[in-house]
Formats: structure tokens, C-alpha cells, sequence
């Protein structure tokens, strides 16, 4: 993490990633084990998330090799759950008793990372990731085409959206489509708790290398919002910068 000059004026948005961000797996990873082609969907993973950036090519390959059931994707929304990063609700709690408005942005699938979000507390309106179609008897159909997060630029065309309503935006990620916002939003920070990416780690220029997410919190708040905390928030503040030592 950089050290840097405190904030002067708070965020009113916090944005994160969900898939190596606010969970430790990549969705599509987990579902590709089902079928036996977790090897092939993890390369094309590691291109999209790492390399060459999310196209909307590898997205389509991916599903068209695993090609989940309805009953394998809600199952994935409780297997974030499990693997969820520490501390990642305690601070998104956190960050709506401030007043900030909390949004997930994610390519992975829509029916999963609601359910997360539910658990999460995040409000499903402020959820964006791609619908996904079944037939009647749960078998996988399709994906909604006409989303722009299947692209590696989808993100920066939400997130532009957000800036219209939020002028001081940070948003948290961990792989080259998050990084395509970082030039429109007020903070961009890495993460790399659950995937560590260097290349992407020398991009940015604040990069968490620890799995709490209260290592957020340094970089989330203002001097004065640090100061008006409760005790249990000054806690978990004060676990952050432990954590970042």
C-alpha cells in the first residue's frame, strides 16, 4: 500500500469487484470444476484477469465449456459466501453507517453475486453482473450479450454512469477490467489478497496485498470520519492498519 496525504473530502461511493475481491474464488473456476474443464477455463481465466484483459470471446468460450446448471450457479452464490474475503462485510457495514453508497460491479453471474449480495447487505439495485438464461429443467441456455461487462471496457461504462451521481467514487479490484476505471474514478486500489497479479500490482498506485479488507479503511476515510468513529468501527480501523504494517 502507498502512504499517502489524507483525504479531504469523503467518498460518497465505494465500489468493489466481486470475484477476487470480495471473495477469494473466481466464480467461473469453480463452476468449470463440475465438468472437468477447470483447467482450460482457469488459462482463460488467468488471461482475461491478468494478460490480455476480458473479451467477450473468452467469455462466451468459458461458459460454452461449462455450460453450468441453475442449480450449480445458486449454489456458487453460497460458495462465495464461504470463501469470502475477511472482514469484507464488517467494512461494507461500516461504510453504509457513513452514509456511502456501496455497489458491486462484476462480470460474473448475476443469479450467484446477488446472493452474495444479499448476505452482504449490499442492496440488489446497486448489483451489476451478466444475467445468465436456462430452459425449463435448469439447463444453461445462453448469457445476456447485450451487457457491456463482458468486455474488458464494460466496467469503465458503468462505472462513468455511477459518476454522474457520485463525485467522489472509489472503487476496489483485482483484474485488468477493474483497472480500466482507474483514470475516472477519485481512487482506484488493487487487490491482491486473493489473486496477487503483478503486473497489475505495478499499475497501481495502491495495491492490499493482505486478505482483510479492513486494509481498506486507511485508504476509504477522511481524518474527521476517522476521528467521529464508534469503538467497534475504531477497531476494526485500527486492525486495518495492523494488517498494512
Amino acid at each position: 500500500m502507498t502512504v499517502t496525504e489524507p483525504l479531504d473530502t469523503p467518498f460518497s461511493a465505494i465500489v468493489f469487484d466481486c470475484d477476487g475481491t470480495l471473495s477469494t474464488i473466481e466464480g467461473i473456476d469453480e463452476l468449470a470444476k463440475h465438468n472437468h474443464t477447470d483447467d482450460t477455463v482457469q488459462a482463460l481465466t488467468q488471461t482475461a484477469m491478468g494478460h490480455a484483459g476480458l473479451t467477450v470471446d473468452i467469455y462466451e468460450k468459458r461458459l460454452n465449456l461449462v455450460r453450468p446448471t441453475k442449480a450449480q450457479v445458486e449454489s456458487l452464490g453460497q460458495h462465495y459466501l464461504t470463501h469470502q474475503i475477511p472482514d469484507a462485510k464488517k467494512v461494507i457495514h461500516l461504510f453504509q453507517q457513513l452514509q456511502k453508497t456501496v455497489y458491486i460491479i462484476s462480470a460474473g453471474l448475476y443469479p450467484a453475486v446477488t446472493l452474495f449480495a444479499d448476505h452482504l447487505a449490499v442492496p440488489r439495485a446497486n448489483v451489476f453482473a451478466v444475467d445468465i438464461h436456462f430452459d425449463a429443467h435448469g439447463h444453461y441456455l445462453d448469457f445476456d450479450h447485450d451487457t457491456p461487462l463482458t468486455g474488458g471496457q464494460g466496467k469503465r461504462a458503468m462505472v462513468t454512469q455511477l459518476m454522474a451521481k457520485h463525485h467522489q467514487v472509489l472503487y476496489v479490484g483485482d483484474g485488468l477490467n477493474d483497472y480500466a476505471v482507474h483514470d475516472i474514478v477519485t481512487r482506484f486500489v488493487g487487490f491482491g489478497g486473493a489473486f496477487y497479479r503483478e503486473n497489475i500490482a505495478s499499475l497501481c498506485s495502491f495495491y492490499l496485498k493482505t486478505r482483510s479488507m479492513a486494509a481498506l479503511l486507511p485508504l476509504a476515510l477522511t481524518p474527521q470520519e476517522i476521528e467521529n468513529l464508534s469503538p467497534e468501527q475504531t477497531a476494526l480501523f485500527k486492525a486495518g492498519l495492523r494488517v498494512t504494517a
